[in-house]
């Protein structure tokens, strides 16, 4: 695993350019939220977990865990994981394809490396995190959980019902992320749904929270490594985590259009123009 910002910036490139391509190919799937994740997904997959990619096990004794409550932005995560060695790069071009383990949302009937739980279905990852977060107390594995859900999702009644318990049961082995962009399907969540100050919200709810600039990968990568450093005193963590939708194509950024519209053939060549090819396409 690597902590070079130079290098980290340099395969969350490539990761975008993943993202890019594997949509295009089907004319379907999450574009904004994904490339707007890139930084986090290649922080924690290259440098701050600790997991192991070529000995997967559904269980993950022993190993840090990643959930993916917004399932919807999957090709990031697909990309993430095949360029971190869980199955092979080529696989990528088969998203959203007849028969494909790259569905368009996570699922585990197919047995992809990397995927413990199918998710997408909103709202409901921070409560599998924080069960397997307690599994992990219960039994002496002191490794770490993380989750990422997506801003929209706090809408969920689910999310405040996990938070509740992680900290009542002071779960404090796990890290939830929440993606800030202002944006959902439908357009800016202060105007679809209205949600205040969230770090006061979680503050209420009993977690320590940490802000960050998730497209910042210095000041995104300390902040992780700080939330892990906080982690054993009583209480869970929680990341407000603020990206731009759309990071790293100028026409895609901040514009909601894109949280699940496919490019075009001149839109993806002028989309990939702008991000630098830095491990090979597959």
């Amino acid at each position: 695993m690597t902590q070079d910002i130079e290098q980290l910036e340099r395969i969350a490139s490539q990761i975008r350019r993943d993202v890019l391509r594997m949509i295009h190919a089907p004319k379907s799937g999450h574009t904004g939220g994904s490339l707007g994740c890139a930084d986090l997904m290649t922080a924690l997959y290259f440098s701050v977990m600790e997991h192991n990619p070529k000995e997967f096990s559904i269980d993950g004794v022993d190993e840090d865990l990643f959930f993916l409550s917004n399932g919807h932005i999957a090709p990031v995560w697909y990309s993430t994981l095949a360029r971190s060695g869980y199955f092979p790069i080529e696989e990528l071009g088969t998203l959203r394809k007849l028969g494909t383990r790259l569905q368009g949302h996570p699922t585990t009937h197919d047995e992809l490396p990397g995927i413990r739980i199918s998710s997408g279905s909103l709202g409901q990852g921070i409560s599998v995190a924080a069960g397997a977060a307690l599994a992990k107390k219960l039994n002496g594995d002191e490794k770490t959980v993380f989750v990422l859900t997506g801003d929209g999702e706090s809408d969920e009644g689910q999310i405040w019902e996990a938070a509740m318990f992680a900290a009542g049961r002071k779960i404090d082995n796990l890290i939830a992320i929440t993606d800030y962009n202002g944006l959902q399907i439908d357009g800016p969540t202060d105007e679809v749904m209205p949600l205040g100050n969230l770090r006061a919200k979680w503050e209420a709810f009993g977690w320590t929270v940490l802000e960050t600039n998730g497209n910042n990968m210095k000041e995104l990568l300390e902040t992780l490594i700080l939330a892990k450093n906080e982690l054993g005193k009583g209480k869970p963590v929680f990341i407000l985590m603020h990206t731009i939708m759309g990071k790293g194509v100028d026409f895609m950024e901040n514009k909601h259009h894109w949280h699940g519209t496919a490019p075009n053939d001149e839109q993806l060549q002028l989309a990939l123009n702008q991000l630098e090819e830095t491990l090979g396409d597959y």
